[in-house]
């Protein structure tokens, strides 16, 4: 075996274990969710690119720094599925069907949405703060940036991407899409990039409480162990 090839399968062994089974045995039966939410981004690019439909994709699914947090927080899980500005249809498709369809495959649907809301909430409240601090700190934004819409799927695809590689050890892969973002930020400082960064911080913050909680447990199950082989044995 090659060297290239040893360390793709140290690197994505894990992952294409857990994905390679289930599409083997349930097909597109295993990712209902993403199917979905292709089809609703889909969707929502077309009635947005029609004159009766752009405002109302507008209303119930963009989210401005501009607007009110409460309705910010209302219109952010849509937002996951409204296309961005910037990014061709059908590059956004793509990724969220290599993504969270992976991702729905080894974490399961609703595990998937939470880190992909979690990623998207994370660019959308530090947007606030950006604009807050103002142009001259080292986070800070622009004031014209209140009124660009927020990142759409690609901050959720990013966050899963990098959660993905945090829980199935391919440590590579999700540094070099930290790396990705970071450079897309030096080359062209926008919104988004920036957006991308928030949602990458907010996951490994998932990552370390996770970390934690696992380390917990697994200091639970030792001390209950320890505790069982102290009792004396039964007599038959």
């Amino acid at each position: 075996m090659s060297t290239l090839a040893r360390w793709a399968r140290a690197e994505w062994g894990l992952l294409y274990v857990a994905v390679r089974g289930t599409i083997a045995e349930r097909r597109w039966r295993a990712i209902p969710m993403t199917i979905g939410a292709v089809c609703l981004t889909a969707l929502l690019h077309f009635v947005h690119n029609q004159s009766w439909g752009y405002g109302f994709v507008q209303d119930v699914g963009a989210v401005r720094a501009e607007d009110p947090l409460w309705l910010a927080l209302l219109r952010t899980p849509l937002s996951l599925f409204v296309p961005a500005l910037d990014l061709p249809v059908w590059g956004g498709l793509v990724q969220i069907l290599l993504v969270f369809g992976i991702a729905e495959i080894c974490l399961g649907w609703w595990r998937t949405l939470a880190v992909a809301y979690a990623a998207t909430l994370a660019g959308t409240l530090y947007a606030r703060v950006g604009i807050a601090l103002g142009p001259g700190g080292l986070l800070g934004l622009p004031a014209s940036d209140a009124y660009v819409v927020d990142t759409g799927p690609s901050a959720a695809v990013v966050g899963l991407a990098v959660f993905l590689g945090w829980r199935y050890r391919a440590y590579v892969t999700a540094g070099a899409v930290i790396v990705a973002m970071v450079v897309e930020v030096l080359v062209k400082e926008n919104l988004a990039g920036k957006e991308h960064l928030a949602a990458i911080a907010g996951v490994l913050v998932l990552c370390a409480v996770c970390a934690v909680r696992a380390a917990r447990q697994r200091r639970s199950t030792e001390r209950a162990g320890s505790t069982g082989s102290g009792l004396p044995p039964i007599k038959s």
